[in-house]
């Protein structure tokens, strides 16, 4: 199984200091509290070290509302001084048994895949889809890393990115 430590790149944060704080927004879910808890946390936890600022921290009931929330977010923000740069998206979807885990994890992906093709900021997919909870805190500071600062890791070097495109143009 793939970690976040076998790419050392992906977790290299030397470059993502700034003169302009980098802004980013987070939508997350009431299901699961304890485990998006755990995720803001480290989201959090990296924005302090790097200076960025989180704009908006808002709750929505589930994972399936995630796209519509980030949707909605841009569009109330969208050329305001201080609009975010990023979006982040974060949730933890657990197996159960029947086939609901199943469309709500290929909605919310879906979801999210198509508002990186119409918004003009990126949309971070930090949705944990899960069998269990234990695989829930491999992935918040475990064998698999800290899913919650890798995805706040992610949002800013595509704002990096993002801002590179411009001074180029």
């Amino acid at each position: 199984m793939a970690q976040s430590t076998d790419s050392r790149s992906l977790l290299d944060t030397t470059q993502l200091r700034t003169d302009v704080p980098m802004r980013l927004a987070v939508v997350y879910t009431e299901w699961n509290e304890q485990i998006v808890v755990a995720l803001l946390d480290g989201c959090t936890a990296v924005c302090d070290e790097l200076q960025a600022v989180i704009t908006h921290k808002l709750a929505v009931p589930g994972s399936f509302e995630l796209p519509f929330a980030c949707n909605q977010l841009w569009r109330q923000t969208e050329g305001q001084p201080g609009a975010p740069e990023a979006i982040i998206a974060f949730g933890a979807v657990i197996r159960g048994g029947t086939p609901h885990f199943d469309y709500v994890c290929q909605a919310v992906t879906q979801g999210v895949t198509a508002l990186n093709t119409v918004l003009p900021v990126p949309v971070i997919f930090g949705v944990l889809t899960l069998d269990n909870e234990a695989q829930a805190w491999e992935r918040l500071g475990g064998t698999h890393g800290h899913k919650g600062r890798e995805a706040a890791i992610t949002a800013l070097k595509m704002i990096r990115f993002s801002r590179e495109l411009k001074m180029e143009n």
